[in-house]
């Protein structure tokens, strides 16, 4: 019988994780999965993946829950940190974008 070597789906790489062997991050797998979105409709927003990828990185995020949305929240307040040019440029649309993304904030876990 031979014996099957686990398999890696999520890589760590310039201070992000990433789903292993693409361009595509973890961080755009959880928010889609956090959405409650399915594998299946996952693989649909992204056909670069496979299945078996997306709940790769499904598992490893659930086995990793803790430390992944503490990473998430560390790149969100990085984020919003940084000056954002469309404040100046754009203000009304800046006020929107805000407004959508507190009024989405609320209605998630």
């Amino acid at each position: 019988m031979a014996v099957l070597a686990p398999k890696s789906y999520v890589e760590f790489r310039k201070d992000a994780y990433w789903v292993e062997g693409t361009r595509i991050s973890l961080d755009s797998i959880v928010y889609t999965f956090r959405k409650g979105l399915s594998p299946e409709s996952i693989v649909q927003s992204f056909p670069l993946l496979t299945l078996e990828q997306v709940y790769g990185a499904i598992a490893f995020y659930l086995a990793n829950r803790t430390e992944i949305d503490a990473y998430l929240a560390a790149e969100e307040a990085a984020f919003d940190s940084m000056p954002q040019p469309l404040q100046a440029s754009n203000p009304d649309l800046y006020n929107k974008l805000i407004a959508a993304k507190v009024a989405r904030q609320q209605v998630e876990p």
